[in-house]
């Protein structure tokens, strides 16, 4: 017999409480359990980035969490994005710069250009790669990501 637990959690500004199994993944559980299916999940390792969120405004692997972790926490997912016009021009910036390619990795990496853009002053592009280096991509060659994310810096220097 499986013991259940109740979580209560914000998700995207909105507050759930659900009685889940202990077990549960972050990543399977604001999927399945909340139909937030922008996260994605790839490797399931932790290596691919492709499943990031922001739980308490940090960065984290949802593959590597458990749900009852997520408890009393505020989590944010690639669909917060839309919801605030400062975030959605991270998703503008990406698309002028052609970034998203098959759009499988796209998720993690605009959950994690949002922290870094609001927690990192890069001095380089070289020191953007390696921020950046926890997220993996196979269509871009991440040459349009890097442009992407240097224009979102001159904007933020901008203001």
């Amino acid at each position: 017999m499986i013991n259940k637990f109740k979580i209560e959690t914000i998700v995207n500004d909105k507050k759930y409480t659900k009685i889940i199994e202990p077990r549960l993944l972050a990543s399977d559980f604001i999927r399945d359990n909340l139909n937030l299916t922008g996260t994605h999940v790839g490797c399931e390792h932790g290596v691919c980035g492709s499943c990031t969120i922001k739980i308490d405004g940090v960065t984290s692997r949802s593959c590597l969490k458990f749900a009852v972790q997520l408890h009393g926490k505020k989590v944010e997912t690639v669909e917060s994005l839309n919801s605030n016009p400062q975030k959605k021009l991270i998703l503008k910036t990406f698309k002028k710069f052609h970034a998203l390619q098959c759009g499988f990795c796209t998720p993690g990496f605009l959950i994690t250009v949002d922290e870094l853009i609001e927690n990192e002053k890069f001095q380089s592009e070289n020191e953007i790669r390696k921020a950046l280096s926890g997220n993996l991509c196979r269509c871009t060659g991440y040459e349009n990501i890097i442009k992407a994310v240097l224009e979102l810096i001159k904007i933020r220097n901008k203001k």
